[in-house]
This record gives C-alpha cells, sequence and structure tokens, in this order.
C-alpha cells in the first residue's frame, strides 16, 4: 500500500470485456456493483467502468505502483471477474498493462445512473 495520499500516478490497467449474448445488462451491473468494491482499495486511484455499444465494456483503471496494481487484479473485482467470465464473456477478458503519461483527476468519484 502506499503511503502518500498524493503518490505520483504510474501504472494502469485496461481490460476489454465482451458480453455474451443476452448477458450484457448482467455485466452492466456487475461493473456498476464493483465500484463499492474498488473504493475499499487505497492505491487504486482511478477506476472506469464503460459500455462500448451493446456487449463491449472495458475497465480502465491507474496506480501509484506494480504492487497497488497487482493488489488490484487480486481484489473482489478481478476474483469476481474470473469467477464470471465463464458465464458472462466471450472469451477471456484481454488485460492490457500501461504505462501512465500523464493525467489530470477528477475531483469526485461516483456511478452515472443508468
Amino acid at each position: 500500500m502506499t503511503d502518500a495520499p498524493n503518490a505520483p500516478i504510474v501504472k494502469a490497467l485496461f481490460v476489454r470485456l465482451v458480453a455474451q449474448d443476452g448477458k450484457a445488462d448482467e455485466v452492466e451491473q456487475f461493473l456498476r456493483d464493483g465500484l463499492a468494491a474498488v473504493m475499499e482499495e487505497p492505491d487504486t486511484t482511478s477506476w472506469y467502468a464503460v459500455r462500448f455499444g451493446q456487449q463491449e465494456f472495458a475497465i480502465f483503471d491507474t496506480f501509484p505502483s506494480d504492487e497497488g496494481r497487482m493488489s488490484h487484479l487480486a481484489g473482489k473485482v478481478g476474483s469476481g471477474l474470473v469467477a464470471r467470465t465463464p458465464e458472462l464473456l466471450v472469451g477471456t477478458p484481454r488485460i492490457e498493462h500501461a504505462d501512465v503519461l500523464a493525467y489530470k483527476l477528477p475531483q469526485a468519484s461516483g456511478q452515472v445512473p443508468g
């Protein structure tokens, strides 16, 4: 865990998800419900769950270190996603590790009404 509340953001994850036919609403709800778990992760600086069209989704999140990124992957959302992949998704989630080059953070976090 990073002690400094203003630690620079240097690592990120981009996870692409494709819902099985008829499962898009369940994937959306899984992602919306994931916010509560992510809010408990001190080293997840920012987290976004997004939808592209009918069946495509993604998660983008940022971290101050590799340790924070790995902790997030082993956390509730990551574990839940692995457990529910066969029932909800086409194939496996495509997880891409990235280095952050620049960023601007929002002043608040929350959920957009659905």
